[in-house]
């Protein structure tokens, strides 16, 4: 079975068996389910929802049934064809509507892909909101408008253009200071909508010398698609061999950006975030968020520019709720996540270059000394097999009274505090398994920290 049913949205396999995979009778269900909650919600008005896609092969198939149905069931439809997620974001409160559905399925492989449900800020829904989503997907029964009330249907191919045009209104992004750098940038666009979108934000920016590769959008990503530093070795070597400052590379809907140094080496995943957040708050005091499962270097440098710093459950629907809660200046995920809401409260991989370039520019600096000034902690990703009859609250509370000495946090999971590293263990949302990551000054300790956490935990199951 690959059909996941979030509170965030459906993803899927393309084709085989309804109800197990992402087959057109299931994207109609859920379409449907989600334009019913948003008619709920907007009672007495005629909706209007924003569609845009990534460039993945399944992609104008999702797309035909997906804004058909909106239409079949009285909403009006602004469809943004090939665009990028943080577009669509964006796109949703410039026309506005009153939500929106990004056909992607981020960074997994070709054969998937998803519908991702925004509300009418741009922003993921709630999982409140995403629970009734799915209660109203399982009733069925639902009644279709008449032919006089069918929704319109409406196209905008100008939402990339717009989000650019605000992304260079920013005061921290400096056109100017990037023209005069003459940078030289890099960029892997794994062959996806980061191909159209990318390359024009660089020449806004005033970048004239740019090293494509795999910037043509036709869904056939030329490796496995999330940005990580084994996927990359294209970029790598391409920097390697040419004179270049800087690359980025993004996933297929361009919400998660990966930093290559000008040497070729990776600049970390989880130090996206670290190096925009340095740059924000030396031009603006505040505080940060990011999830349990991030790098502590963010916790760091915000302490050492006099803010402070919150940890929120994983997932951008927690990480933003945190934020507001705390009126954070910038937050994210450890995945090359950048949320920056003085643009927007979602990740953002386009405003993430536009701030690395503005810092390079001004500061002077490399890449490679920029990430010179981070403390250098490494993380290890570990996870262990669940069976039905594994109790994960008890492996969570007796690890819990193990390390009771430790400070702890239970928002999600459990998340141990050690003096220089610290672990986070949690069920998957996707898998049923059971995620371990360490943290510690080094990969080496980070990876026995992480071989004594699973050596715990299996001696708990076995003890079960």
């Amino acid at each position: 079975m690959t059909l996941i049913k979030s509170i965030s949205g459906i993803r899927g396999t393309i084709g085989k068996k309804e109800g197990d995979n992402l087959t057109p009778l299931d994207i109609v269900k859920f379409t449907t389910a989600f334009a019913l909650f948003i008619q709920e919600k907007n009672r007495g008005k005629k909706v209007k929802i924003i569609t845009g896609r990534d460039a993945r092969i399944s992609g104008d198939m999702v797309n035909h049934l997906v804004t058909g149905t909106l239409m079949g069931i009285g909403v009006d439809v602004v469809d943004l064809g090939l665009s990028t997620t943080p577009t669509v974001e964006v796109a949703v409160t410039d026309h506005q509507a009153d939500g929106g559905i990004i056909i992607t399925a981020s960074h997994n492989p070709k054969h998937w892909n998803a519908l991702k449900l925004v509300n009418n800020k741009g922003e993921f829904i709630s999982g409140d909101d995403g629970e009734k989503v799915l209660e109203l997907a399982g009733q069925g029964g639902w009644e279709y408008a008449n032919v006089d009330k069918l929704g319109i249907y409406q196209t905008d191919h100008n939402a990339i253009e717009r989000h650019i045009d605000k992304i260079l209104a920013l005061p921290l992004v400096n056109a100017d200071a990037i023209a005069k750098a003459n940078f030289t940038v890099a960029i892997d666009c794994v062959n996806s909508t980061g191909g159209l979108a990318i390359p024009k934000l660089l020449r806004r920016l005033g970048v004239k010398n740019i090293e494509e590769i795999f910037t043509e959008p036709n869904g056939r990503f030329p490796h496995n698609p999330e940005p990580l530093a084994e996927n990359l070795s294209e970029i790598s070597d391409l920097i390697d061999k040419k004179k270049v400052d800087v690359g980025f590379a993004v996933d297929p809907d361009v919400d998660r950006l990966a930093i290559v140094k000008e040497d070729g080496e990776m600049f970390g995943e989880e130090y996206t975030l670290v190096a925009v957040t340095d740059y924000i708050l030396q031009h603006k005091k505040g505080n940060t968020v990011s999830n349990l499962s991030s790098t502590r270097a963010l916790r760091d440098i915000t302490e050492k520019a006099g803010g402070s710093y919150v940890a929120s459950a994983v997932g951008e629907v927690n990480v933003v709720e945190k934020m507001k809660e705390t009126q954070a200046v910038i937050g994210g995920e450890g995945n090359g996540g950048v949320i920056y809401p003085d643009l927007h409260y979602g990740r953002d991989a386009l405003v993430g270059i536009a701030l690395i370039l503005s810092y390079m520019a001004i500061s002077g600096k490399s890449i490679s000394r920029l990430r010179k000034t981070y403390p250098d902690y490494a993380i290890s990703k570990n996870k262990i097999q669940l069976s039905p009859e594994i109790k994960l609250d008890l492996i969570l509370k007796t690890m819990a009274e193990k390390y009771k000495r430790h400070p702890q946090n239970t928002i999600d999971g459990l998340k141990i505090e050690f003096e220089n590293s610290w672990v986070h263990l949690r069920k998957s949302n996707t898998e049923p398994i059971i995620r371990i990551y360490s943290e510690a000054e080094n990969q080496h300790s980070a990876e026995v920290l992480g071989e004594k956490i699973m050596s715990d935990i299996r001696e708990i199951i076995r003890g079960e």
